[in-house]
């Protein structure tokens, strides 16, 4: 692993024979034009902030929080690599509510909750594609009903499994960001790598080092009601440069945009995070060197991320870390929010609850690692036909495999038998079954090499499953089709499963899309 920080001979006061002004000129533009970077790729992983900027001074490593990134009893299965190698990187924001510290309780507000378990207000997965393409960044609004798994702190605290439904941001206060991180793992079975959150305080030192982040509505707003409730926050109709406390009103904004629900809230943070980091990106608020440090020493600040030897627990890692977001363009970075219904159970109306098939579909795309802009992982991906001729059905061996036991369900017995049987009627008579358990989420055929790719796709087409799905691996010594979660029951391949268009309940929001808040009838002025 990355060893922590920089080299010595960067570090003031560590021997580099430099005075903190003194630099060659060339190590200034190099500095400057990693700090700037660093700046506008990671500023997308923290709601409201621009991210752990890199320096070369070892102090900043001690700015960083660090916790335990699963507090929970059983993970998610990791990706597995693509035919290059690659896998996907998952990253939890969790945006804090604590009113902890002096300052985030000037900022917060609510003296009741003055020293009060913390709730995870902003939870968002940052989902960057194996092939670092294209990045989907997926909200859970805060008030979703979920159960919450057993999590034991790190002093052995342990916070026994809910026997009923919790709003989700309360995972936090069960022993720190590790249950949160373990609640999504078991709502979504998606692998967390690593997560990352800020509290208030966070928010507005980050936004003030920033210069400011542009938004726009599409009418006066004023978030305060007569009894008190609202963010406070006051704009005109049309587009504003907002920092500092006001960043903070706006991400916080529930009453004045759209509807008054966290919904509307989660449209108001996507949209200043896709401004944030276009602005960013730009290099216009960031040409100052002094400023790139301030933004440095406030992020760092700010930050609190998993430890361990895997974590992001230094400036060398995050980094690291950047250098390989920032490979994703601004018009591959796709927002969206789970898809959800309006819970019906007693007591919780108003609540939310995971919308079915929906938010289902929209875990299994991330899980599968499919763009949620619709478009290819990657540009020179687009899945061709093969030139090579397809064998005859009779020719073409076939194993079949079982990949049904996955999301906590086990496996569908006897369905590799099943769909060989189907196979060998439909004239694919050396299709044949073996017990092997292979749990994939989607149903997929792999070949060795290229003469077997026709043959694959021939496969593909006969059963109307995508050529998608059909993959290179040298996991397989022939055609071999897995059949997956998506495919239970029937000798049919379902419609159902064919279609990787993200759920328009999902509310996509492009990196590049410029767009105003709707404002809530009521809070005008």
């Amino acid at each position: 692993m990355y060893a922590d920080g920089a080299p010595a001979a960067d570090a003031p006061g560590e021997g580099s024979g430099h005075r903190r002004g003194g630099p060659r000129k060339r190590a200034k533009r190099g500095r400057r034009r990693v700090l700037k970077w660093v700046a506008a790729v990671v500023s997308l992983l923290i709601i409201g902030t621009a991210g752990a900027g890199y320096a070369y001074y070892r102090h900043l490593n001690a700015n960083i929080k660090k916790d335990a990134l699963n507090l929970g009893e059983s993970a998610a299965p990791k990706p597995k690599a693509n035919a290059a190698g690659q896998t996907p990187m998952n990253i939890l924001l969790i945006g804090s509510d604590g009113r902890d510290t002096k300052e985030n309780q000037k900022l917060g507000g609510a003296k009741s909750t003055f020293g009060g378990v913390p709730l995870a207000d902003v939870q968002m997965l940052l989902h960057v594609s194996a092939d670092r393409s294209n990045m989907s960044v997926v909200s859970m609004p805060r008030d979703t009903l979920v159960k919450i798994p057993k999590c034991t702190d790190k002093k052995g605290k342990v916070y026994a499994a809910s026997t009923g439904v919790h709003l989700t941001n309360e995972s936090l206060g069960r022993g720190g960001p590790g249950c949160t991180v373990a609640t999504w793992e078991s709502v979504t079975n998606i692998h967390i790598d690593h997560f990352m959150m800020i509290d208030f305080a966070g928010v507005v030192s980050m936004a003030d080092a920033i210069g400011g982040v542009p938004v726009c509505v599409d009418a006066n707003v004023h978030s305060r009601d007569r009894n008190g409730h609202g963010s406070g926050l006051k704009l005109t109709k049309g587009n504003h440069n907002i920092k500092g406390v006001q960043a903070l009103q706006w991400l916080r904004t529930r009453y004045g945009f759209e509807d008054g629900t966290d919904l509307g809230r989660a449209e108001a943070q996507h949209q200043y995070m896709s401004s944030m980091v276009r602005q960013l990106r730009k290099g216009t608020k960031l040409s100052n060197p002094g400023q790139l440090m301030d933004l440095a020493e406030a992020a760092t600040n700010a930050l609190t991320v998993d430890d361990g030897p895997d974590g992001i627990g230094s400036v060398k890692k995050l980094y690291d870390l950047a250098e390989d977001l920032k490979k994703v363009p601004t018009k591959r970075i796709t927002m969206t929010t789970m898809p959800n219904v309006y819970s019906q159970l007693q007591g919780f109306q108003g609540k939310v609850e995971p919308k079915p098939v929906d938010a289902e579909k929209l875990w299994s795309m991330v899980r599968d690692d499919i763009p949620l802009d619709g478009k290819p992982a990657q540009n020179k991906s687009v899945q061709k036909v093969s030139e090579d001729p397809a064998a005859a059905p009779g020719d073409t061996g076939v194993l079949v495999h079982n990949g049904t036991g996955t999301d906590g369900q086990l496996a569908a017995k006897g369905r590799a038998t099943a769909v060989a049987s189907a196979l060998n009627a439909a004239g694919y008579t050396k299709a044949k079954s073996d017990k092997t358990l292979d749990p994939r989420d989607k149903t997929v055929i792999t070949f060795p090499s290229a003469e077997l790719e026709g043959d694959a796709q021939a496969l593909a087409k006969s059963l109307g499953i995508p050529l998608s799905s059909v993959k290179k691996s040298t996991d397989v010594s022939g055609v071999t089709l897995t059949v997956g979660a998506d495919w239970r029951t029937g000798s049919t391949y379902p419609k159902t499963a064919q279609d990787d268009k993200t759920p328009d309940s999902a509310r996509a929001l492009n990196g590049d899309e410029v767009k105003c808040m709707k404002i809530q009838p009521g809070y005008s002025f």
